[in-house]
């Protein structure tokens, strides 16, 4: 099953248990600041750069040509991106004739290509695709047909020895037809070995039909995504039964679902519930289901069906100690990004460099609050800053962090888009964003590239200022944000914070800080607290 506790980025910890097996950590003494294109010397090195990334980021070069401002090197930055284009036009490599087509039009409104429309290089990109292109055939029409189309995925990874004796290291899950050419789903992290070029081990990957629990079917990896814990298997048989992939945006809570799948070994289990709730933030990006169907190890990757036998999510993880607790990846993320899985093997988030929230007035959603901006980043380069507020990203309103990442899940990484977004004037001011790659870690790849002052705000949820010249390790809280880590732990402005200690735990995946504080609720008593935040969460963007 899916380790669920990565997923929570709220923790409370003791002093004493803080800081075992764990390693120091120290953030930057500088950051980088907005280049002054006044400067004649700025400039040249920024042109040199440009140039350098000619050769092997023309989309990128493109961008900061664009920001520079300088015409002769923006119309020899637009040509190279045209002439890559062409290229991938020829070379049938769809998505990345996408990715230029979409920069060209962003950067130059009313552009377009003598031949070709933005829509018909979306259904080129889309061709053949599982699951998205052509008719069904093979639906199930009965939940036995259904259990057809489900399959065990086996991944056998040899022995593995303990306490002196040899025993079978295999594990077990379960997956989904959703093509006839033999395309599976399943969990990334079911399949694991089989991509991490950390494992050195053995690794072999096969499925187990349900009408044939002895014959073992070799199976390979098409593509996978460990931020989405999903991945695209490929077997060389036809299925009886397909999968069709439903709407899972139409569900609500209450709704009937069905899992099917391989639970600790046992083939063909089918265990029934409800929609428990539709919006847990338990992954990187989006929100998942509860459901409250049985699940255990070995339903990971099995399809969550509703009463038309359409899919309408991927049952993830589940935890073990607390029944009805289970948790399932909503088709739609799926759907989204059924491209990149076919086609590119690891899928690649895009990633502006920014921390934020829904913006609510009322009752009512208006847009996504920026509360972060890392130094250096595609959204600081852009102008974007912290308080602004993010209401249309290529021509597609937003009116929260739901909205944009599920926007941002069917995007590609290196494309340039043009954003729109209210400043702290309200003030409605548009620029051209550049879609970098996500960070596996985004957490600590913000506090090794930013002052320790500001790194606060998206790790745990408080803006500090220095407030001494003699002690550096003592701060104010200038500001404290709704719903985070400070605000749970009843921070308030104005409290005086000391840093004793700050350390990472790779092995766990989170960062964490030993303060000592006096806080004005808790009357200004001197305390020491120690608190967590993990490498990544899903207002991470």
């Amino acid at each position: 099953m899916y380790k669920i506790s990565k997923s929570f980025f709220l923790y409370v910890l003791t002093a004493s248990l803080l800081f075992i097996s764990c390693k120091s950590l120290k953030p930057p003494k500088t950051v980088p600041a907005p280049l002054n294109y006044t400067d004649n010397d700025i400039v040249k090195i920024e042109i040199d750069r440009i140039n350098k990334f000619l050769e092997t980021e023309p989309v990128r070069a493109l961008w900061r040509a664009y920001l520079l401002g300088n015409e002769e090197i923006v119309e020899k930055c637009r040509k190279a991106v045209e002439l890559r284009l062409e290229v991938s036009l020829e070379e049938r490599e769809y998505l990345d004739t996408r990715k230029y087509y979409k920069s060209l039009m962003s950067a130059f409104p009313g552009w377009k290509h003598e031949k070709y429309s933005l829509q018909q290089i979306e259904e080129m990109a889309a061709r053949d695709v599982p699951a998205l292109s052509g008719t069904n055939k093979k639906a199930p029409a009965k939940i036995a047909d259904c259990m057809q189309a489900t399959v065990t995925i086996w991944v056998d990874r040899g022995i593995k020895v303990q306490a002196g004796a040899g025993y079978a290291d295999i594990i077990i899950g379960s997956g989904f037809f959703i093509d006839e050419r033999g395309y599976i789903v399943t969990n990334h992290h079911v399949i694991e070995s089989m991509v991490d070029p950390k494992y050195e081990g053995y690794s072999r990957l096969y499925i187990k039909l349900l009408n044939d629990s002895v014959t073992k079917i070799p199976a390979r990896v098409v593509g996978y995504d460990p931020v989405m814990d999903l991945a695209l298997l490929k077997v060389e048989i036809v299925p009886d039964f397909v999968f069709n992939l439903g709407g899972s945006r139409d569900l609500e809570t209450g709704d009937k679902i069905s899992a099917i799948g391989t639970p600790i070994g046992l083939e063909g289990t089918l265990t029934s519930g409800i929609i428990s709730s539709t919006d847990r933030k338990l992954m990187p990006l989006g929100s998942v289901f509860q459901i409250d169907a049985a699940v255990n190890s070995g339903n990971s990757g099995g399809p969550l069906i509703d009463s038309k036998l359409k899919v309408q999510a991927v049952v993830f993880a589940g935890m073990l100690q607390y029944q009805g607790l289970n948790f399932a990846i909503p088709v739609e993320y799926l759907k989204q990004e059924l491209n990149f899985l076919y086609k590119r093997e690891e899928v690649r988030h895009p990633w502006l460099g920014c921390y934020g929230h829904t913006k609510r007035e009322a009752s009512k959603k208006t847009g996504l609050e920026v509360q972060y901006v890392i130094p250096g980043g595609s959204a600081f380069m852009s102008g974007i800053r912290p308080d602004d507020i993010i209401i249309q990203i290529d021509g597609k309103d937003i009116t929260s962090i739901d909205d944009f990442n599920y926007f941002m899940m069917g995007c590609e990484t290196e494309t340039i888009l043009q954003c729109k977004y209210l400043n702290s004037e309200k003030k409605e001011c548009s620029c051209l964003v550049y879609l970098d790659v996500r960070p596996k870690s985004p957490g600590l790849t913000i506090f090794q590239s930013d002052l320790m002052t500001d790194s606060f705000v998206p790790l745990f949820g408080m803006k500090l200022v220095s407030s001494s010249t003699i002690n550096r390790n003592l701060y104010t809280i200038e500001k404290v944000i709704s719903g985070t880590v400070a605000d749970n732990m009843h921070f308030s402005p104005n409290d005086s914070v000391t840093v004793r200690d700050m350390v990472i735990d790779e092995k766990n995946e989170y960062i964490s800080v030993l303060l000592y504080t006096k806080r004005k609720k808790k009357a200004f008593l001197d305390m020491s607290i120690g608190i967590s935040a993990a490498f990544d969460s899903p207002y991470y963007f």
